[in-house]
């Protein structure tokens, strides 16, 4: 008699765009299969190089209907699902509430999302948050800007990476950046009917990116940001280093950072938030319930041995030895660094002179590359316009700070041929 193998397990994973391209690979490895949900008719433009539709047996796009798409997931028996990127975090506590599997839930869902309501939660639970107002209309904007002293911050409600975001010092700044974004659609395509102003937070920034199973949260990795002021853009991010999982500031940011994610009924799966350590201590910047962004998990397990995709993974097929970990803060095992490299111009990229030179730097780990000789490049003003980034690893902190340097040295008109 002929024995019918067992089918595989399932996981589903709702727009695994971006770095979430690299979780189903994972899943497979520790031997189940993964079906896409693909949150909107089309897959946004600036995340459609970055699907792996070959990694998935199915893919199911979710037109709104609910029922229908929890019919046809429920068909697969999955064991799991979770978001990839922040488009499809509604969609996926809607669809993991509805099939009962491991979830946050949606009681809380558009605070996860709406950046304004995501503020204004974290303060109702008693959490230091900044001063914000939600303007649909630029007279309201500007009454509450003049009782604001100092910088402001303009932002869409819901988007991701850094698109359209704002610093704006004056009545002038705020009404430009207003009227740039009001009206238009995000990076997700989404129309921005309404601007979140917020003040702006004086501090060093940075990214705890963490992994939480039935409220028990996991600290994965702690960056601390590298800005600088390029091509009319104040605050642009540059890159980041890695830091140690204790110390005073990462221990400041931890407690408040957990405190945020508790507020946000945050309970299963990754989530990535920024936040700054001002003069009053953590504030967030923002969260989100998925995993970070910009491929962070490459450096970042290079350094550890294992990244925040690796304890997702466990915390949803292997949660018994999540649970034997999530209190063990990481050792770094070497050191990391990530440059974003700025192009100070547009044009057709013929190449990168000094790309070898980039590569032999002693801490050269990794790289991804986002224009190739060939393709239009832009002048870097966000995190869809960076031309690469680079990732650097290497035993020696001092060896990695000085190869952050030195990339940062060779960037700029020499770096780029572009015509």
């Amino acid at each position: 008699m002929t024995v019918k193998p067992a089918a595989p397990r399932v996981v589903v994973i709702v727009d695994a765009y971006s770095s979430a391209r690299s979780l189903a690979p994972l899943f497979q490895a520790r031997g189940y299969a993964c079906i896409h949900v693909q949150s909107t008719p089309a897959i946004p433009a600036v995340y459609e190089k970055s699907f792996r539709a070959s990694d998935f047996t199915a893919n199911i796009v979710h037109t709104g209907d609910v029922a229908a798409t929890v019919a046809a997931l429920t068909a697969h028996a999955p064991v799991c699902l979770l978001a990839g990127i922040e488009s499809g975090v509604e969609v996926a506590d809607v669809l993991s509430e509805a099939l009962g599997l491991r979830t946050n839930g949606t009681a809380l869902s558009p605070s996860r999302r709406d950046k304004f309501r995501m503020m204004e939660t974290v303060k109702e639970a008693g959490v230091p948050g900044t001063g914000q107002i939600l303007a649909t209309d630029l007279d309201t904007l500007l009454a509450w800007h003049r009782g604001v002293e100092g910088r402001v911050v303009l932002k869409p409600l819901k988007s991701a990476g850094s698109d359209g975001i704002f610093f704006c010092d004056d009545a002038d700044q705020v009404r430009a950046a207003f009227e740039a974004l009001i009206g238009s659609e995000s990076a997700l395509e989404l129309h921005n009917h309404a601007v979140l102003a917020q003040e702006y937070l004086v501090g060093s920034e940075y990214i705890v990116n963490t992994v939480s199973l039935d409220g028990k949260h996991h600290v994965t990795d702690i960056w601390k940001m590298h800005h600088l002021g390029a091509n009319g853009v104040h605050d642009m991010a540059a890159g980041a280093q890695l830091m140690p999982r204790h110390g005073v500031e990462q221990d400041a940011l931890v407690e408040y950072n957990c405190l945020v994610l508790d507020a946000l009924g945050v309970r299963n799966g990754p989530a990535h938030t920024e936040l700054k350590l001002t003069p009053q201590g953590p504030r967030l910047v923002e969260s989100a319930a998925r995993i970070c962004g910009a491929d962070v998990h490459v450096p970042a397990k290079g350094a550890i041995g294992e990244s925040q995709l690796d304890w997702t993974v466990d915390a949803y097929v292997d949660p018994e030895r999540f649970l034997e970990r999530w209190e063990a803060g990481y050792e770094l095992a070497r050191h990391a660094g990530i440059v974003n490299m700025v192009s100070p111009a547009a044009g057709k990229l013929v190449g990168y002179p000094k790309m070898a030179e980039l590569r032999g730097l002693e801490s050269f780990h990794d790289i991804t590359l986002n224009v190739h000789p060939g393709d239009e490049i832009h002048r870097s003003i966000d995190d869809w316009t960076y031309p690469m980034r680079v990732y650097l690893v290497h035993e020696t902190e001092s060896v990695v700070m000085h190869n952050i340097l030195s990339a940062r040295y060779m960037d700029g008109e020499g770096f780029y041929d572009i015509v």
